[in-house]
């Protein structure tokens, strides 16, 4: 049935988009989206920026933890896979220029991470989000954390609400979703524009096509 994510429920398949195109994911063979930079991953509604230079972003900052200058990133362009998020240990690795993106912890080696991550709001509010599903579900939380990174496979834990021609009717719990990120991404036909950032990474609402439900 087709599964709407919750703005606040969206930002984690922002978080496994982030994971797959990070460095050292990519050079250990550990993402699902190794070689496939300019290859069509996702929706033409999905475009997913990375960007340093955010004014008042939570992930700002200038220069990253090697030096380098930060800045803005098109990580996702339209549906296309356009960038890695790459520091300069991991592009040698992978044959490819820094992205701006080292980090690091107190007596660690630096590392690639996201800064101010980001899907761009669309054009739908919630409600008219909702309103277009005829039999559905609305998912308000996940539990759990069953992704595979090498493949892309997705089971979750979720609760949420019930659609019924375009109306909210129960709550629903105790349910499982899956599918393959790659399909969901795809499968992305509605894009919220209700983008607020609460952290570093954010997301408005989505609405996927189809999704596997599962549940008593």
């Amino acid at each position: 049935a087709p599964v709407i994510f919750e703005s606040t429920v969206a930002v984690s398949l922002l978080g496994h988009l982030a994971g797959a195109v990070t460095g050292q994911s990519l050079y250990r063979g550990t993402s699902f989206l190794l070689g496939r930079l300019g290859d069509t991953i996702a929706s033409p509604l999905m475009t997913v920026v990375d960007d340093g230079r955010m004014a008042r972003g939570h992930g700002s900052r200038p220069f990253d933890a090697e030096g380098l200058p930060t800045r803005r990133n098109v990580v996702v362009d339209r549906g296309v896979l356009k960038s890695y998020l790459l520091d300069s240990y991991s592009a040698r690795r992978l044959e490819l220029a820094s992205t701006g993106n080292a980090a690091r912890s107190i007596g660690d080696s630096p590392s690639a991470s996201p800064t101010n991550f980001y899907l761009e709001a669309g054009a739908h509010s919630p409600e008219e989000i909702i309103a277009s599903v005829e039999r559905g579900l609305l998912v308000t939380e996940l539990i759990g954390f069953g992704v595979n990174p090498v493949t892309g496979d997705y089971s979750r834990g979720a609760a949420g609400l019930w659609i019924e021609h375009g109306e909210i009717v129960h709550p629903v719990e105790e349910i499982t979703i899956a599918g393959n990120l790659l399909d969901m991404f795809r499968d992305i036909e509605m894009v919220g524009n209700d983008l607020e950032f609460r952290g570093a990474m954010a997301a408005p609402t989505l609405k996927l096509r189809t999704l596997t439900i599962a549940g008593a």
